[in-house]
């Protein structure tokens, strides 16, 4: 499984409500309109939480930077489904679509992307591991 992971920070002229509001709905909807185009198997938001929690992890760990305000996982099969998908003319139109969409939540000098490759140490939320 390959997986494009995206940390966000969000555009600083944004509240909070509104950067979460408009990537739950209206980046989501355009995500899942552009699925066929990119071959994505999968999407997660993984939105931050609001929780004094979160500062003691950066305390704990002497973090200098705060946490992103949320991630962002796209999951294909193989790095071929992969690059399929983004070198195609449709995938080609589509990242133009999303990234534009980005323009209006998204704080690029501050956010990071990169492919990763999962390798699972545990999951529990199979019935074959409990």
């Amino acid at each position: 499984m390959l997986k494009y992971v995206y940390c966000i920070r969000k555009r600083a002229d944004l509240s909070n409500e509104e950067f979460h509001t408009y990537w739950r709905g209206k980046h989501s909807e355009l995500i899942r309109s552009l699925a066929k185009a990119i071959r994505g198997k999968k999407y997660i938001q993984s939105h931050t939480m609001n929780t004094p929690i979160n500062q003691e992890m950066i305390n704990s760990r002497g973090f200098e930077s705060p946490p992103y305000d949320g991630v962002t996982e796209i999951w294909w099969d193989s790095m071929e489904e992969f690059l399929a998908g983004v070198n195609s003319p449709e995938g080609i139109e589509a990242a133009q679509q999303y990234i534009a969409d980005e323009e209006n939540f998204v704080d690029f000098s501050k956010s990071r992307a990169f492919l990763t490759e999962e390798y699972v140490v545990f999951d529990f939320t199979s019935q074959d591991e409990v």
